[in-house]
């Protein structure tokens, strides 16, 4: 298949990375990107065209598949948002086709907007879980998910017994494996250890989670320091000497984990962070409507922790990791007003696409390069966004998902919008 249009390709050889654009197309055969050119679009192309922008598909490192379809419970703290809205909603995962059902309506809506990778989480329920796999790997999606770990602190519909989260999160690991070499030919999809956060999880449960990791060498998601109640709520549950700590005695810190929001952290947090190789995954717009704070992004950064940026649908309630990554420059600037200078247009476009797919250890993921993963989407914009003054600020501000007409996933066509 032939892609035509103006080309977003990786930049890094500014201070910060970034992208850049250039006239061009680009060919893909048997899932990977075979060709890519510069300079002039060809005499055919399947794909694209002139006035259309080829991007790398979007990376959403931090979201809850259950979660789609409560966005916009608006005003709740984070607590009680869970016990009111988030746990009544989750408890229909009991039942494994409603589960199976719901990962496939959650798919469509990520390819409509261009999302072809993803890190989410599923829910307590083991068989729901393994329909979510199934139906991700049958998609042809990237993703990592998780079996939610839970024996503490939530209604009697989440609570397990802590035995039973670990060896059924072991069995998930063994037919969906962290890495690549132990998959199936194609098969993208592995499967995470998800403790959902601190208050949720024993200190028993929180250690096996980490030694079954270690183990397995998976990967590791969940919640740190999203808002101040919650680090009340852990200092009481677990001590101290701070949130950070609690995972990192559990063994759950390391360079495969994605530590949600990070937003309350204090200097030895943040040194033992980077340290460790964790990751924090960035979730503006949920930081926003369930009103818990802004994360500092620059601090991390300046102290040598490695960003991420996620939707976390459904406190976020932008599914366009485009709409996130514009979220994500003006929270920056709400951090710092009038000092520390945002994100540029072209780093949020670079974090959306390979800074994410760098973030999760996927280098031939999120770019258009040669033999990199043919996930792509096809852009037209309506506006006349090639002679703005910043081509890609005019889309990312203006942005409308009707522009998407088509999302590439592993080289095919998985959606499009004349179907």
């Amino acid at each position: 298949m032939i892609i035509a249009g103006t080309l977003l390709l990786p930049d890094t050889d500014g201070e910060r990375p970034g992208v850049r654009l250039a006239e061009g197309w680009l060919r893909t055969d048997a899932g990977r990107i075979v060709e890519v050119h510069e300079g002039g679009l060809p005499a055919s192309f399947d794909l694209g065209g002139d006035g259309h922008l080829i991007s790398p598909g979007f990376i959403d490192t931090h979201m809850h598949i259950p979660q789609f379809d409560l966005v916009g419970a608006h005003g709740m703290s984070l607590l009680d948002w869970l016990d009111q809205v988030t746990f009544p909603n989750e408890a229909r995962w009991a039942d494994p086709d409603y589960a199976l059902s719901m990962t496939e309506r959650v798919i469509d809506q990520l390819l409509s907007v261009g999302t072809t990778s993803f890190v989410g989480y599923a829910t307590v329920h083991h068989e729901a879980t393994k329909r979510a796999l199934g139906c991700c790997s049958r998609r042809g999606l990237r993703a990592v998910v998780g079996q939610v770990l839970i024996d503490q602190e939530a209604p009697d519909s989440m609570l397990r017994d802590a035995d039973a989260c670990i060896t059924e999160t072991e069995s998930l690991l063994n037919d969906w494996p962290a890495q690549p070499e132990q998959r199936t030919q194609g098969n993208r999809v592995s499967t995470a250890v998800t403790p959902r956060f601190a208050i949720t999880c024993s200190e028993g449960l929180l250690k096996a989670a980490g030694d079954l990791a270690r183990k397995h060498d998976a990967y590791i998601q969940t919640h740190l320091a999203e808002m101040r109640p919650e680090l009340e709520a852990v200092a009481k549950l677990h001590g101290g000497p701070d949130y950070t700590s609690v995972y990192h005695r559990a063994g759950l810190l390391s360079a495969r984990t994605l530590l949600g929001h990070c937003i309350y952290l204090n200097d030895s947090e943040r040194r033992l962070i980077a340290e460790t190789g964790s990751v924090a995954a960035h979730c503006p717009t949920a930081n926003s409507f369930l009103r818990s704070g802004t994360m500092n992004r620059e601090k991390l950064i300046d102290d040598g922790v490695t960003i991420s940026l996620g939707s976390d649908i459904g406190g976020g309630y932008e599914r366009s990791m485009i709409r996130v990554g514009r979220s994500m420059i003006e929270a920056t600037f709400n951090a710092h007003p009038g000092g520390v200078p945002s994100p540029s247009i072209a780093e949020a476009w670079w974090q959306i696409t390979a800074g994410n797919a760098d973030a999760m250890g996927w280098p031939d993921t999120g770019r258009i390069q040669e033999n990199a993963e043919a996930d792509l989407v096809v852009i037209n914009p309506d506006i006349p966004w090639q002679t703005a003054h910043n081509p890609l600020g005019m889309v990312m501000f203006a942005y409308d998902d009707r522009w998407v007409r088509a999302t590439v996933v592993n080289g095919e066509v998985s959606h499009s919008a004349n179907s």
